[in-house]
């Protein structure tokens, strides 16, 4: 096998000096230090190759094997989609794409979510219908922190599951949203039905991730694949912040058409769900939902006083506050809670 000499040097110089810009650019991204690490004995490796004899790489292709090496692990191929009947649930990463297993879900029985029972069974009933092969709208969860939006999606997976009904929760991050495209190439194969779930989903300024979601709820050429539903959780109604859309309205050439690009994600779900702050009732009946389930006997006016002083302390009132309270109050009984 014959080589051109002086263009392969030119090539190999030319790797070489492609990975020292991308070393530059993430380690001003605050790249971690096993990933700086690599890259720059990918680059030694380069480096020497083209220090070396070029001759020699007419008769030996090793230093080739180990540039293709290196260049592989800088962009790693996805690796092979996994087969969704094995597991329950999954989580999408990137760097290479994949799908990771969830062996065991977190999280609670849908009976002890309480204060949210038509929010609860309004997305029960959707959910249901989906997995049935039904029509479905995809969903968005808003509201107060704390008041079991992820919880209620959860447990929602969890308690279809039990009724034997073929259904996959797949987690998407937040950041990983221009990869979406690709995770819903892989979903459209499997012939189960995937709940595909973004939690604490929002926008900031000049955030353009936002994009990506658009053409999957609604709007794009493919558009979403008939077994997959996308559900969201996100402490803002429209998905950003409210002095966000204000500078929309005041600096906009155009503004009702510059609010509109902002808020139309908001549109594209066609169940929206509120959650507000619980009252002080609803707060203790999750406590006495937790006590009554995981078997902690307590005095009940030992326990309201208890549970009122720790939401004193916390400075608010919710689901969440009520979960925390309760494994202090079972660790203190010498219960565990699985």
């Amino acid at each position: 096998m014959i080589f051109d000499v002086s263009r392969m040097g030119q090539v190999l110089m030319t790797a070489v000096a492609e990975i020292d810009a991308w070393h530059v650019k993430t380690v001003n991204a605050s790249v971690n230090l096993p990933r700086m690490k690599e890259m720059d004995q990918d680059m030694d490796a380069l480096t020497k190759v083209t220090g070396s004899d070029l001759d020699q790489i007419t008769t030996d292709l090793t230093p080739l094997e180990r540039i293709a090496s290196a260049l592989e692990r800088i962009s790693p191929a996805a690796l092979p989609a996994p087969d969704l009947s094995q597991h329950e649930a999954f989580i999408w990463h990137v760097e290479p794409d994949r799908l990771q297993p969830v062996d065991q879900v977190n999280r609670i029985p849908l009976e002890l979510l309480v204060g949210i029972d038509r929010t609860r069974d309004t997305l029960l009933s959707n959910t249901r219908r989906f997995a049935k092969g039904l029509g479905a709208n995809n969903a968005l969860l808003w509201g107060a922190r704390g008041m079991g939006k992820s919880s209620l999606v959860k447990a929602v997976h969890g308690a279809l599951c039990k009724e034997g009904l073929p259904l996959v929760l797949v987690e998407l991050q937040r950041e990983d949203l221009p990869s979406v495209g690709r995770l819903l190439d892989i979903l459209r194969k499997s012939d189960k039905r995937i709940i595909l779930y973004c939690d604490d989903l929002s926008f900031g300024h000049d955030d353009q991730h936002y994009k990506s979601l658009k053409a999957v709820l609604d709007g794009g050429i493919s558009g979403r694949p008939s077994n997959v539903i996308f559900y969201a959780t996100s402490n803002r109604r429209h998905l950003m912040p409210r002095d966000m859309i204000e500078n929309e309205r005041q600096s906009g050439i155009n503004p009702s058409e510059a609010v509109e690009e902002k808020v139309s994600l908001s549109d594209r779900f066609g169940l929206w769900l509120g959650f507000h702050a619980c009252p002080q009732d609803d707060y203790l009946a999750m406590i006495d939902g937790y006590c009554n389930a995981y078997g902690v006997t307590v005095d009940p006016h030992s326990l309201r006083a208890e549970a009122i002083e720790w939401q004193a302390t916390r400075g608010s009132r919710s689901g969440r506050v009520a979960w925390q309270f309760f494994i202090d109050l079972a660790s203190r009984h010498g219960v565990l809670v699985d």
